[in-house]
């Protein structure tokens, strides 16, 4: 069975309650808010469970209550939690999100000493690292790459390549938070690195320009030599290149109100991934990526509730360590 290792971080989720009103005295802004847990490899995976692909979820928490909640979760939704490292007297981060009349997010974090900063720097990480090689996807993110120092991006970009050597298959995911790093410099230094080392890139015109100012789609497309290309546009359609040619894949018409669009691109990842291990060309996963996030962004928060989720479609049988390729 065809396997998925996803790396990076989850965090405490705090999202403002559906009617949650204001409170508290005059000069105080307020309201009612919900806790939950989430993080974009974390969406990712959780989807990709529920699309019954076997993935683990790499990450370092605390030996807290909310980290046992967020392991409990994971496991509960399939999700493999055996390289999970906990660290004594950690916590995990923390972040809460705003939207707009649109359903369009604002991210505001905590999280600077969040046990999953330390993963790139334990005694357990050449052991966590050298596993990589025994799957047949590694998926990550810019945002994973953002919370390691550069020591850490390169322990993590070696083992990469080490596990490339084998058969796996790297995907990199573009989610860009400015906030996030230091400068824009040192962000496209780890893209260009990333872009250099990834069997797959998914990304967006808006992760693109903001780093890339004011160029075309084709200078953007340009800078990132992997073989195989998701460019997602602001409109609900998908630039593929792939061995053997191009292609434009439009999202069907929504037939209900955006709600949320948290988790739009950790869904579309999900689904694209789990077709392509599934035996699907690019263009029929980039169709499956559509049809999930055109679900979720229906429902408030990161995870929707797991009878929502689109019927299971058959796809031809493939292998593990081929079903990519």
């Amino acid at each position: 069975m065809a396997s998925v290792a996803c790396i990076g971080e989850c965090m405490v989720e705090l999202r403002q309650a559906q009617g949650g009103g204001q409170s508290g005295g005059q000069g105080q802004g307020g309201g009612l808010y919900s806790r939950g847990f989430g993080g974009d490899t974390l969406n990712t995976a959780v989807y990709l469970a529920r699309l019954e692909v076997k993935v683990d979820y790499f990450t370092a928490l605390g030996d807290d209550a909310l980290s046992d909640e967020m392991v409990a979760a994971w496991t509960a939704e399939g999700v493999g939690t055996r390289r999970v490292v906990r660290l004594p007297g950690k916590l995990p981060g923390l972040y809460m999100i705003q939207l707009d009349a649109r359903g369009e997010r604002q991210f505001f974090h905590w999280r600077d000493s969040a046990a999953a900063r330390r993963l790139m720097d334990l005694p357990e990480t050449d052991e966590i690292l050298n596993s990589l090689m025994s799957y047949d996807i590694v998926y990550l993110s810019a945002i994973t790459l953002s919370i390691y120092d550069q020591a850490g991006r390169e322990r993590l970009f070696a083992a990469i390549k080490r596990a490339r050597l084998l058969g796996t298959r790297f995907v990199f995911d573009t989610n860009f938070r400015a906030r996030s790093w230091p400068d824009r410099d040192v962000a496209r230094e780890v893209f260009a690195a990333a872009f250099e080392a990834a069997d797959i890139v998914l990304t967006s015109t808006e992760d693109l320009l903001a780093l890339y100012p004011g160029e075309s789609h084709a200078e953007l497309t340009a800078r990132i030599p992997t073989p195989e290309l998701v460019f997602r546009l602001p409109e609900p359609v998908s630039l593929l290149r792939f061995p053997g040619g191009t292609s434009e894949v439009r999202a069907e018409p929504m037939t209900k109100p955006v709600v949320d669009t948290t988790a739009a691109g950790d869904s579309f990842a999900a689904a694209y991934i789990a077709a392509r291990l599934a035996g699907s060309d690019p263009v029929e996963a980039a169709q499956a990526g559509h049809r999930l996030a055109s679900l979720v962004i229906c429902y408030p928060g990161a995870i929707i509730p797991a009878y929502a989720m689109p019927p299971k479609k058959r796809h031809r049988p493939a292998t593990s360590r081929q079903a990519t390729k």
